[in-house]
């Protein structure tokens, strides 16, 4: 058996209960840090995108489908620019949905960046397994609603005076 010195012994010990005293007063709300906002982090992202209307998103000014969004990333990897960190905002016409959020974790799945989100001044990073990443699609226009019936063509060749 060995026997360690008293002084030694007393040593360890105050050491790990110094240890232990000092990871308890961190972890017990010792130091308070405030809710990570979306306005205060804005700027330590590498990409920002908006959310938009009917689950298409704004790049830089430009409305894009989710697959647009996509592509727009693949020529970002193909240069070696891809980014590392998403930040994910509401725009001024549309908030972010569902279907932004389930977009945005197929994409991260594809690409391997992270994607965050503003909850109502909270910042959230979306989880593409909770999320349930969802496929890519184009945005197409609805056609226009016709008000009434176009008049019968008369296909006999005469003029109706």
């Amino acid at each position: 058996m060995i026997r360690f010195s008293t002084l030694l012994t007393r040593a360890t010990g105050a050491i790990m209960l110094g240890s232990l005293l000092l990871l308890a007063g961190c972890s017990l709300g010792g130091t308070k840090h405030p809710d990570v906002t979306t306005s205060s982090m804005k700027g330590q992202f590498d990409a920002t995108i908006e959310a938009y209307k009917e689950g298409q998103f704004m790049v830089d000014g430009a409305v894009l489908s989710s697959i647009d969004v996509s592509s727009h990333f693949a020529y970002l990897k193909d240069q070696g620019k891809l980014p590392k960190t998403v930040l994910l905002e509401s725009s001024d016409d549309s908030k972010i949905r569902k279907q932004h959020l389930q977009y945005m974790a197929r994409m991260q799945l594809d690409y391997g960046f992270r994607v965050f989100y503003d909850d109502k001044g909270t910042l959230k990073e979306i989880n593409p397994v909770e999320t349930k990443a969802r496929d890519l699609q184009d945005h197409h226009e609805k056609p226009p609603v016709e008000d009434s019936a176009p008049p019968p063509q008369d296909h006999t060749g005469s003029v109706g005076y």
